[in-house]
């Protein structure tokens, strides 16, 4: 992976108005929203109002009024809002126990299920948003300064954890199944059967969803599409571009022009951008 550039102090310093804060495990993210169409994250998804309520729609369920909603991982949903920016927080669930998160953090069924965490987690976005922090802490207790509380882990068989953390450690990396078959003595079969009932997706769906998710280190980078889609390990923009709508329900150029102001805040680096 290249060096995204960007040399200042991550200890503490005065974020911008809009900030994204990238983890192995978490996003933090408050910035523009855009106009996306559907949209399929691979993660555990919690949108939070800073201002006006927004409006989403789950699968082709009913469109509904919210201050805080969670979408569940794979899940297909639109949302729209007349707020200039929204936060959200992106969740891997190969990091959580999610019989074990606390009901406002379930997938939502209704908006008011929300309620019970919504100042906790707005106030979070705001401090962010507003005020000097140690980027430091956040990074190393994102759960506690979100969400007041650690997440319970999920545990993984460990085999599929040699796996999962190779593909974290390298999502732009073209290993395939087979070969973490053969890295953890099981048959291909037998290996993917157990990554999907370990992990709770399919291993092809693990691996591409890694991929995509790193595009968010170059969002506010002056690389091209095409330069960005051969770092991350596609073949060529086009391949690249259709993924991204797929996930963010917007193209590369949309985000791109929309993070021009966004400063990114890597797991091993200090900001990307501050400008």
């Amino acid at each position: 992976m290249k060096s995204k550039g960007g040399t200042g102090s991550a200890q503490s310093i005065q974020v911008s108005n809009m900030l994204m804060l990238i983890t192995r495990g978490r996003v933090g993210y408050i910035g523009l929203l855009g106009r996306p169409q559907t949209r399929e994250f691979g993660s555990l998804v919690v949108y939070i109002s800073l201002s006006s309520p927004f409006q989403i729609q789950v699968g082709n369920g009913e469109w509904e009024r919210a201050e805080m909603f969670v979408v569940a991982p794979d899940t297909p949903h639109r949302i729209t809002t007349s707020d200039r920016v929204i936060g959200v927080l992106l969740i891997e669930p190969e990091t959580i126990d999610l019989g074990k998160l606390p009901q406002w953090l379930q997938p939502s069924t209704h908006a008011s299920q929300c309620l019970p965490g919504l100042e906790r987690v707005r106030e979070a976005f705001r401090l962010l948003r507003n005020k000097e922090v140690d980027i430091a802490r956040v990074k190393e207790d994102f759960d506690r300064f979100f969400l007041g509380q650690e997440l319970a882990p999920r545990k993984l068989d460990a085999r599929m954890m040699t796996i999962v953390e190779r593909i974290n450690q390298d999502p732009c990396g073209l290993i395939g199944a087979e070969e973490c078959a053969k890295m953890v003595g099981l048959s291909f079969s037998r290996f993917l059967h157990l990554f999907k009932e370990d992990v709770g997706t399919t291993f092809r769906s693990f691996r591409a969803w890694k991929r995509a998710r790193s595009f968010l280190w170059y969002v506010n980078t002056a690389s091209s599409l095409t330069d960005i889609a051969l770092d991350i390990g596609y073949p060529d923009s086009s391949h690249f571009s259709h993924t991204v709508r797929r996930y963010w329900g917007l193209t590369p150029k949309d985000i791109l022009a929309g993070s021009r102001r966004l400063a990114v805040i890597n797991h091993s680096n200090a900001p990307v951008s501050l400008t």
